[in-house]
């Protein structure tokens, strides 16, 4: 089952959220902020809209946030970070995280969230599901997409994750960077 959810109600969720972003950014030594459930919010954001949905997951959940990263970040530039994520996927490439979740047993609940990368998961956040063992836990997959769909990146998360309980996504449109990009193109074009 796939949710989307209309832009109105997503910019209404942003302007609520917007104190949240506002707060200071967590520092790599101590990404996981800790919350009094058992509950974890982790997730990987290129441009900062999976990041606003985490957000407002662990303030409604008082959830523990972490921050998936690779070690070596992905490129600043969105077509080279295309390419690169491209490269990765078809070697199965995992790359390294730069910091991995202390003590994930302590979690009943993860809320995953991530953007859809070539109709897939990120190869970065297959780096999380491998290096975390996720047996027992539920999954609540949250996913921002360009307007193409969740992809395989269920099936990926259910393989990766054979013992948890995936649950069905939230996922939703949140394509700015492309059509902002095709859009300034077309105008240079023009």
């Amino acid at each position: 089952m796939q949710i989307q959810i209309p832009r109105r109600k997503f910019l209404k969720a942003l302007s609520l959220a917007a104190a949240d972003l506002a707060a200071p950014a967590e520092n790599n030594a101590s990404q996981a902020r800790s919350g009094s459930s058992g509950t974890l919010v982790a997730y990987f954001s290129r441009t900062g809209n999976t990041k606003l949905i985490a957000r407002q997951i662990r303030g409604a959940r008082g959830a523990t946030l972490f921050e998936i990263n690779p070690g070596n970040p992905y490129p600043e530039d969105y077509v080279e970070t295309v390419a690169q994520a491209s490269q990765e996927t078809g070697a199965g490439y995992l790359p390294p995280l730069k910091t991995s979740v202390a003590d994930v047993r302590r979690y009943d609940t993860i809320y995953l969230g991530f953007p859809i990368w070539g109709m897939t998961a990120p190869p970065v956040v297959r780096s999380f599901l491998r290096g975390h063992d996720l047996s027992g836990k539920i999954i609540h997959p949250f996913i921002t997409h360009g307007g193409y769909g969740l992809g395989d990146s269920i099936d990926i998360v259910r393989s990766i994750a054979p013992g948890a309980d995936v649950r069905p996504a939230f996922s939703m449109e949140a394509d700015q960077e492309r059509r902002t990009l095709e859009q300034v193109t077309g105008w240079l074009s023009g």
